[in-house]
């Protein structure tokens, strides 16, 4: 397989269109078109697991924490970034990361998150914006059926749990075809009327250049009438953080236990306690701290993230529990997300979980 065919995968499950302008997703190093016999999933990109890499010999090594987030002008292992770049280019072995599309798709970090702690009924915490546009179309009523089923598949019409969703009229279109055309329907110099459905549907902007393929695609027209319009509508499918509900309401103390236990942590910081029981929790894989608001105006009893300063734990007394449960320990489980998201795809390609720690932070 070669790399542009997984990152394709990837794109599809988490498009790199959804990260932050900051972050620097997508192939580090490496030629799009190599050949790739067996990959390595990670979190950071640091040296243990390029030797990992190597040992378990490995031409890919796919993370969740970019290897490169600012411009590099030389390369001379000055620091381990270079180090590692070097070491990478040396043993031919190509780097992939995928981040903040990752945090922000729907079924993506915080989903993993989620599903770790039992969480149910989740949805995005703070959902998109400006992700969404409108496209209208006209094509002749007898073809209508195979234009929406085509707009459909390519992924246009999902509005919340509901697909294939459009809204349709009919009228009657004008045009005349000039001298070098091929109409479809009318005569080339006559003015031509036609029975036509107005068909009016909506995407994620990700989507839009699969969807207007398959418009043109199945349209009978040779040439086609269509408008695109940007909405403001939230876009809830993608976003920051996750929020959902405990299957039964439990103590803080005895929420506090779950997450430990959950994430395998020997240390949580926290809020002071408000006697107060958790039922729905939101949760924020990484560093969450803009999402206290968004938290608690969402009714959550609880929220969990990490890098959090000192004076928010202030912000949230008397509205919330507010959890940093550490950086590493809440997106751990990227790595199992990663493996499942491109095994569904290529079973009987070699995928790796990388078996190395990688958190810089220690606990005394």
């Amino acid at each position: 397989m070669q790399i542009k065919e997984l990152i394709e995968i990837l794109n599809r499950a988490a498009p790199f269109s959804l990260q932050e302008d900051y972050d620097n997703s997508g192939l580090q190093v490496g030629d799009p078109d190599k050949e790739i016999m067996r990959a390595l999933v990670c979190l950071d990109v640091t040296m243990e697991v390029m030797q990992e890499a190597r040992e378990k010999q490995c031409d890919l090594v796919i993370s969740h924490h970019p290897l490169i987030f600012k411009g590099i002008k030389r390369i001379t292992g000055a620091d381990p970034t270079e180090k590692i770049l070097i070491e990478a280019i040396r043993n031919d072995m190509a780097i992939l990361s995928v981040h903040t599309n990752l945090d922000h798709a729907g079924f993506g970090v915080n989903h993993m998150l989620a599903r770790k702690l039992g969480l149910e009924r989740t949805r995005v915490l703070q959902a998109g914006s400006r992700l969404l546009r409108k496209l209208v179309t006209f094509c002749p009523a007898t073809h209508s059926d195979a234009v929406r089923k085509a707009l459909f598949e390519a992924g246009a019409g999902q509005i919340g749990d509901y697909d294939s969703c459009s809204y349709n009229l009919e009228g009657t279109g004008t045009f005349r075809a000039g001298d070098a055309s091929k109409p479809f329907v009318g005569k080339a110099g006559e003015l031509h009327q036609e029975a036509e459905t107005r068909i009016e549907t909506i995407f994620p902007v990700y989507l839009q250049n699969a969807v207007l393929n398959a418009l043109l695609s199945s349209h009978p027209y040779e040439e086609v009438a269509y408008d695109v319009y940007p909405l403001d509508n939230a876009f809830d499918r993608v976003g920051a953080g996750l929020a959902g509900w405990l299957p039964k309401p439990l103590t803080e103390p005895e929420f506090l236990s779950l997450l430990k236990e959950t994430l395998g942590t020997p240390v949580l910081r926290h809020s002071c306690l408000g006697g107060r029981q958790v039922s729905m929790v939101a949760i924020c894989g990484g560093s969450g701290s803009f999402l206290l608001d968004s938290a608690a105006g969402a009714g959550a009893d609880a929220f969990v993230t990490a890098d959090l300063k000192y004076h928010r734990f202030f912000d949230a007394q008397d509205r919330l529990l507010l959890v940093d449960a550490g950086h590493y320990e809440t997106e751990q489980f990227t790595k199992e997300l990663l493996y499942e998201i491109i095994n569904k795809k290529m079973i009987n390609f070699a995928l790796l979980i990388s078996e190395v720690n990688t958190n810089p932070i220690r606990y005394f």
